[in-house]
């Protein structure tokens, strides 16, 4: 007989405390989890002057705010674990919201619409965790996501910080027993409720539900409360009765009390995300979005100007916009490659301070630690992915670390790269060295590749090989492993090619102290569309778009025209549904006119470009000089 819910709950908060423990336990191993950063965004209006690491890394506070790709557990570990540039945020946020998906089954997918189609791309099985809040055992696989994630925020929070946890009533009741076990059932300061209006469902048999509950609670009995910036003006009715003095009470209120306000009581009635319009600044229409008055009301009254504050369920980037426009420095986190451009590009559209876009370093790695266990090796991995590609090993003699095989009836030797690295242009040399010495030589190499280098395209281009084919392995492959396992999925997996970008310098001229840098998008060459989730009929549509109009897929694109081959700093950026640059909703520029300080010598200009899916490109063009 299966156990209750209940009766698994003890189980349930066990778990999640070892699992949290044995990251707590790591932070100074050598397997402690770490951020790479992708990208300094620097939107052009707040370009000049900005220190990338403030007080050189003394002071966390001092550091950029961050948007990082990833698992949000992992995102907490490295920012528990911190690095050589910013130190451990570990006590230092006073204040994290969490939106975290209502264990409500519903399948958020996404419609992307290109010019003359629309397309439905389900997420993928790695993406289904933030939009298909869907789990193999239902609620308690849920318990069990959330239950190590609440330990390690409370190990971020300041001592007088706080947590604001927004449900529903799927599982508020069971999420909130979580609650009390971490935080204590002595530091709940408010249930919340959220009351909004909207069209009912006729025939329910029942009342319409029409609030959400936001549980908050204090990581001690000394918390922060800025009552003075979120208490609002009496009614008239209410300054008419404190004045003539309530019946009974014997209470009269001065002047002075009824203008500054009465502090608002735990039950909120504000307006839903379709109640006011999509500007792209206080709101974007994203499917979760919470209204943008809510989240300033939470901010403005458990956080200080200045204060670092987090969501770890990012969606539509609200929390990080509102944090910003209230002089906060933030942290937002989503596993969502969709949600992270919705913020980046809702975050530029408001003119944010320069942010750092992260994601985690080594990310199939500690992927595969999670759910395959902490002894888990890379070699053994290596093995699987050769299997699953349908190459046999090499012998032991000529085999490196297990990562090289051969197809079956041919010369075409394949390299299983390792997940803990980059595949980049030294790989594929390395990878053509292997092709000529390995048991008397191949004809071809085939590199299947976790993580590549974002100007991999462009090695490939320059490398000019007919007899090397580089392939992606599936970024999901190690979810879909744990829940099929290797024989079951052999059939299912597809590698697929790399995407490509061009771009070129098309002028670089002088006025003075200024110069202006023009560049060009030539041409972009999706990955393959086999390895998208996209059924045939879209599979279709996307195709059409590729051969008529590929410029059409980049969703985003940016120029940093001094790249210093580590940190992309973007100085100049471009996006779908940008109208400052054109009127075109559906397309980006594919021209872009920088206006830059005069420097003497050559430039390295670096172009960046995302796709409607969320695939990354990148072209670095060097020895650009001035023209005459």
């Amino acid at each position: 007989m299966s156990k209750s819910l209940l009766e698994q709950l003890p189980g349930i908060v066990a778990a999640g405390k070892r699992q949290a423990a044995q990251i707590l336990e790591q932070l100074e191993g050598r397997n402690r989890v770490s951020l790479q950063t992708r990208e300094l965004v620097i939107p052009s209006k707040d370009r000049g002057g900005f220190n990338f690491w403030g007080n050189d890394g003394a002071d966390a506070t001092e550091t950029p705010s961050r948007l990082i790709y990833g698992d949000n557990l992992l995102a907490m570990a490295a920012l528990l674990a911190g690095d050589e540039d910013t130190p451990s945020l570990r006590g230092k946020i006073d204040l994290i919201y969490i939106d975290p998906p209502f264990d409500s089954k519903a399948d958020y997918r996404t419609k992307i619409t290109l010019p003359g189609t629309t397309i439905d791309q389900k997420p993928t099985v790695l993406e289904q965790f933030a939009y298909s809040d869907t789990w193999a055992d239902g609620t308690a696989s849920y318990l069990a996501m959330i239950m190590p994630r609440l330990v390690l925020m409370r190990e971020l929070l300041s001592d007088s910080g706080s947590i604001y946890v927004h449900l529903d009533w799927h599982v508020g009741h069971y999420v909130k027993l979580l609650l009390d076990e971490v935080f204590g059932k002595q530091n709940l300061r408010n249930e919340i409720v959220w009351a909004y209006h909207g069209p009912g469902s006729p025939g329910m048999r029942q009342y319409n539900r029409k609030h959400d509950t936001v549980f908050w609670y204090s990581k001690s009995d000394s918390w922060i409360f800025n009552d003075d910036q979120i208490r609002e003006a009496h009614s008239e009715k209410t300054k008419g009765n404190f004045k003539t003095g309530l019946a009974g009470s014997g209470f009269i209120a001065d002047d002075y009390a009824l203008a500054e306000g009465k502090i608002p009581e735990d039950w909120w009635i504000m307006a839903i995300a379709g109640r006011y319009p999509v500007d792209g600044k206080k709101r974007v229409g994203y499917a979760t979005e919470k209204p943008w008055p809510l989240i300033e009301r939470i901010i403005r009254g458990s956080s200080s100007e200045g204060a670092i504050v987090a969501d770890f369920f990012g969606g539509s980037g609200v929390f990080a916009a509102v944090a910003e426009s209230l002089g906060r420095r933030w942290v937002t986190t989503d596993l969502g490659k969709p949600s992270t451009m919705v913020m980046r590009k809702r975050l530029i559209d408001i003119d944010a301070k320069p942010f750092l876009y992260q994601a985690i370093g080594d990310y199939q790695v500690e992927q595969a630690r999670s759910t395959l266990g902490r002894s888990f090796r890379v070699g053994d991995l290596a093995k699987v992915v050769l299997d699953l590609f349908g190459a046999l090993p090499l012998p032991p003699e000529e085999n490196v670390n297990g990562s090289l095989g051969r197809l079956p009836g041919t010369r075409t030797l394949v390299y299983a790269d390792s997940p803990s690295r980059l595949t980049t242009i030294s790989t594929l040399k390395r990878a053509q060295g292997y092709r000529e010495v390995k048991m008397g030589g191949f004809d071809k190499v085939v590199v299947l590749g976790w993580n590549f280098s974002a100007g991999i395209g462009q090695d490939i281009n320059d490398l000019n090989d007919p007899n090397l084919e580089v392939l992606v392995i599936p970024p999901d492959l190690l979810d879909r492993l744990k829940k099929k396992g290797a024989e079951r999925l052999a059939s299912d997996v597809r590698f697929s090619s790399l995407q490509y970008l061009q771009a070129e310098v098309a002028a670089r001229t002088t006025d003075g102290e200024r110069e202006s840098l023009a560049v060009n998008l030539q041409n972009y060459v999706l990955l393959s569309p086999d390895a998208i989730n996209l059924d045939q009929a879209n599979r279709a549509k996307l195709q059409e778009v590729m051969n008529t109009e590929p410029l059409a897929l980049i969703e985003y694109w940016a120029v940093d025209p001094d790249y210093d081959g580590e940190v992309f700093r973007s100085v100049w950026q471009d996006y779908r549904g940008n109208t400052d640059n054109d009127g075109d909703e559906l397309r980006v520029v594919t021209t872009a006119v920088l206006d830059l300080p005069r420097i003497d010598g050559p430039r390295t200009v670096c172009v960046r470009a995302v796709d409607v899916f969320g695939f990354e490109s990148e072209v670095v063009i060097s020895g650009v000089e001035v023209q005459p």
